[in-house]
């Protein structure tokens, strides 16, 4: 016959009669003379929003002092997002058109509202809350509907909303609000990078195959400008970059290209800078890494190699034979004209073969021995 019923100090109840809402029960025993079990209670926690949508908005309409007494109101416009406090400690970011009834009690609720569609950006002091969770005793819900961003040093952001460009954001952090709109930051590296090519088949004016590796080092010289004129600057970089190295080479025969391999790091350079022009790229060097020639062709060049070298050897082979012929042709005239050289000639003569001989026995003296090893024509 009766109907008994306990809330807790953490909890609020709803006291209801055949489903219709009559009152909101406070903490403590609730007893009431219920003989035809019409009576029932919905227990609702106090860190949670009233679930029953109709409910809610009957208390709206109808019951502004029960919805005073017991509620806090967060109903947001359409160009609004909110920022929902619980005793002071920001615990959620709420989306536009939200609509919820916190309970009044052991948590003190309150919300900030923010007009997205003039203020698009967030507090710095809100930008470094929220991307430090660490520091935080808890999470903070709805982090989708904002769009956080840290830009390193030596880069800059580009800020684009629904496709547009508006602007740079320098180093640091930066947030922006998601509701009724596309953004999206597109981080940009100041610095000298480096550009490979690599791989790229190329025939020679020759018809000659050849692979070629080149590197570049390139930087933004205006990163604005470049993104407003092209979609994905370092890849249009990269394709001028091919144009290029198959404009030298494929004009080119192959021993102009082995001869002076500086010559296809010139032409590339002059042809890329003049097609970037004010695209917003610099192009600081470039240079050719190595050239790989078909295996069939290192052997052809090789053996052109060997016989150039050995034709060298003997054109020198030759010259010094010459130069040899003509000193003895020198030396026989000197010795011609003086028997005295000529004599000193044989003594030098004599002293080679001496050193070779281990003994030398001698008979009838020294003159006997000169005179039949050598014999000197007299003087006319």
């Amino acid at each position: 016959m009766w109907m008994r019923h306990v809330v807790k100090k953490n909890e609020r109840a709803l006291l209801m009669s055949e489903g219709d809402f009559m009152k909101v029960l406070e903490p403590g025993v609730f007893r009431a003379f219920d003989p035809f079990k019409r009576l029932s209670v919905q227990t609702a926690q106090l860190d949670a929003p009233l679930a029953d949508a109709a409910l809610a908005d009957w208390l709206r309409r109808d019951a502004p002092a029960v919805l005073a007494q017991h509620f806090v109101a967060m109903d947001l416009a359409d160009d609004e997002a909110g920022l929902r406090y619980a005793d002071g400690v920001l615990v959620e970011i709420l989306p536009p058109g939200t609509r919820r009834l916190y309970w009044r009690g052991l948590v003190e609720h309150r919300l900030e509202r923010v007009d997205f569609a003039r203020h698009g950006e967030l507090d710095a002091a809100l930008v470094k809350r929220v991307m430090q969770p660490a520091l935080r005793a808890r999470g903070i819900a709805g982090l989708s509907g904002v769009l956080l961003v840290q830009v390193p040093a030596y880069h800059v952001g580009v800020l684009k909303i629904d496709g547009k460009i508006e602007r740079l954001l320098d180093a640091g952090l930066a947030g922006f609000w998601r509701f009724g709109r596309e953004v999206a930051v597109e981080l940009v590296d100041l610095r000298v990078q480096a550009l490979e090519v690599s791989g790229q088949e190329i025939l020679t004016r020759d018809k000659v195959a050849l692979r070629l590796n080149l590197a570049a080092t390139w930087c933004y010289a205006h990163v604005l400008h470049a993104f407003a004129q092209l979609q994905k600057p370092a890849d249009h970089l990269y394709r001028e970059l091919q144009f290029a190295l198959r404009a030298a080479v494929g004009t080119r025969t192959l021993d102009e290209l082995l001869e002076d391999k500086q010559m296809i790091d010139e032409v590339v350079i002059a042809q890329v800078r003049s097609r970037l022009g004010d695209s917003g790229l610099e192009i600081r060097s470039v240079g050719v890494k190595d050239i790989v020639l078909p295996g069939e062709m290192k052997t052809i060049l090789a053996q052109v190699v060997e016989a150039e070298k050995s034709a060298q050897a003997n054109v020198i082979r030759r010259r010094e034979e010459t130069a040899a012929t003509r000193s003895l042709l020198n030396t026989a005239k000197v010795m011609e004209e003086n028997p005295t050289a000529l004599r000193l000639k044989e003594l030098e003569t004599l002293e080679r073969i001496a050193e070779r001989i281990d003994r030398i026995s001698v008979f009838g003296g020294l003159d006997q021995v000169l005179n039949g090893l050598v014999s000197i024509k007299p003087a006319a």
